[in-house]
């Protein structure tokens, strides 16, 4: 799970810090999970793989972008492509719809989507959707659905819970919605079918070095299973 793919400016929170990993750091990070055999997949591949038994490469990797700032665009997108990876970019269609800098526009989600990346929603504007009535929910949930699949031509079929918040009446907006699954921020790299709108990420902190980063996957991926 990744946010902004940047240098935080000076006057930066500890918030915004921990959210930015610079692009140096990113491509560390590519360069190892290539050297490893790591081979990216989408949120499709891995739905189908669960609920259809489709095959997946031997050590599949899932690399997702929350927010759709502009620098996954102006880095992110770059250095997968220069690595040969796979991104799937969850944005707050607001802000796309606003033109607002600090977010990619829509023409960079088009581009981005030609060149091979993976795009879910994210919300409208980014508010808690816990104890909403269904109609805002619609309005969170489909709106930006629609937004998207106008831009790329493709069904959007994942959702990424603002700030990790959601309750029952959140999944059931979505499944009517024919979304296929949503993910969360609770730590963890095991999936079942059983539970498609409750799918787990690795969450990177913009402090961790490249070691802590293999320390965090190899922790996730086998001694927690």
């Amino acid at each position: 799970m990744y946010h902004y793919v940047s240098v935080p400016p000076a006057d930066a929170d500890a918030i915004r810090r921990d959210l930015s990993i610079s692009p140096q750091k990113f491509e560390e990070q590519l360069k190892y999970l290539k050297e490893a055999g790591f081979t990216s997949i989408t949120l499709h591949d891995l739905m189908l793989h669960l609920t259809m038994g489709y095959s997946l490469p031997e050590k599949p990797v899932i690399l997702t972008f929350d927010d759709g700032y502009v620098d996954n665009y102006e880095f992110a997108y770059e250095l997968l492509r220069k690595h040969g990876f796979t991104g799937t970019f969850f944005l707050v269609t607001a802000f796309q719809d606003e033109n607002r800098p600090e977010y990619m526009s829509w023409d960079n989600v088009v581009e981005m989507h030609t060149g091979g990346m993976e795009f879910g929603a994210h919300s409208y504007n980014h508010a808690d959707l816990r104890k909403q009535s269904v109609d805002y929910l619609v309005w969170q949930i489909l709106g930006p659905r629609e937004a998207i699949e106008e831009r790329i031509e493709e069904p959007v079929r994942f959702f990424s819970y603002p700030s990790g918040a959601y309750d029952d009446q959140v999944v059931a907006v979505l499944r009517s919605a024919h979304y296929w699954g949503a993910i969360t921020i609770h730590q963890g790299a095991l999936h079942s079918s059983e539970y498609p709108f409750d799918l787990q990420r690795i969450r990177i902190h913009g402090g961790d070095s490249l070691g802590m980063f293999v320390d965090d996957i190899n922790y996730w991926l086998y001694e927690k299973q």
